[in-house]
């Protein structure tokens, strides 16, 4: 099974004949067999060459980039091999169709808060939260247009985080959420795994016929492919939320991994690795598929809603949102 590599350090990654080595400023050195390496993240100061990009292209192997803090800043992508018109026609004309793009909206913030009621069920939180969430997605088809869903599922996610406090432990607390900048611990680990999600989703996005800047929860913009952020909201309370709340209450992450820089908190290079591990084994493993009758990694699930949603824009089978059974 290929994996995801993260680059943490400073240093350099230089290919020598079919195999990829990352050279660490202090004298370490990593292989990455080109044959094993889905994506490559890089968190350090890295130096490439033209060498090494000319040779990942032709595996298709992406290489994300992430600031000093650790979010998103971009991507380099090989050329796009699988490409079709008729798909993106298609995935425009659902778009563009008030009823279809309403559908697929709603689908979305069903999943999501499928996920954040199972979260909440698992940890025993209070049951008046539970059911101010389930009477949210029961009246999702009284919501008029986007707008109005966006409103009903920024109040899903409100009571979710109320009920934070009840499933942290170890003096780690949530009061709201704060993304620009991330104030507290919990913030930043939310917006560190969240990137990391995106990032996740939109290569799985680029290895199918979609498109990844037309969506139709989040509104479509330029310099942003806003279909990863309407398809994290099925796998964010599936997989970000639960490694969060694992490693808090497993004493496996504590106050002494993130540091703070004037208004902003973030993860420490140890901290960083610690989610990423925790993350990258979360991705590989598998759960048997009730309809594929085989195992599943939590990454294939993330392309076979894209496959999904392929299907749905070609008139070929309607979309039904993951609902996690397991």
């Amino acid at each position: 099974m290929n994996k995801d590599y993260y680059i943490i350090s400073n240093g350099s990654i230089k290919r020598k004949e079919n195999t990829i080595y990352y050279y660490g400023l202090e004298g370490d050195k990593k292989a990455l067999p080109i044959e094993q390496v889905n994506d490559i993240h890089i968190y350090g100061e890295v130096d490439l060459n033209t060498k090494l990009i000319n040779y990942i292209s032709k595996y298709g192997v992406m290489i994300h980039f992430y600031n000093y803090y650790g979010y998103y800043s971009g991507t380099y992508y090989p050329r796009k091999k699988n490409v079709s018109g008729f798909s993106l026609v298609c995935q425009s004309a659902c778009y563009l169709d008030e009823d279809e793009r309403m559908y697929l909206a709603k689908s979305f913030i069903q999943s999501s808060a499928h996920h954040i009621l199972r979260n909440m069920r698992y940890y025993k939180v209070n049951e008046n939260l539970i059911e101010t969430i389930k009477r949210e997605v029961d009246n999702l088809g009284e919501a008029k247009d986007i707008a109005d869903l966006m409103g009903r599922e920024g109040r899903i996610r409100k009571t979710y985080y109320k009920s934070f406090n009840q499933i942290l432990k170890h003096g780690f607390e949530f009061e709201k959420r704060e993304k620009r900048p991330p104030k507290d611990p919990i913030n930043a680990i939310m917006s560190f795994g969240n990137s990391i999600m995106y990032t996740n989703v939109l290569s799985e996005i680029y290895k199918t016929q979609l498109d990844p800047t037309i969506s139709f929860l989040h509104e479509p913009s330029t310099k942003r492919f806003s279909l990863s952020l309407d398809i994290a909201e099925i796998f964010k309370p599936l997989i970000i939320d639960p490694i969060i709340f694992s490693l808090v209450n497993n004493k496996r992450l504590s106050k002494k991994d993130f540091v703070y820089e004037e208004e902003i908190c973030y993860l420490s290079e140890i901290g960083k690795k610690k989610f990423l591990q925790e993350f990258e084994g979360k991705m590989q493993t598998t759960i048997k598929h009730r309809y594929l009758n085989r195992k599943v990694s939590y990454r294939t699930f993330i392309r076979l809603e894209c496959y999904k949603l392929i299907k749905h824009f070609i008139k070929d089978e309607k979309y039904k949102v993951l609902k996690a059974w397991w």
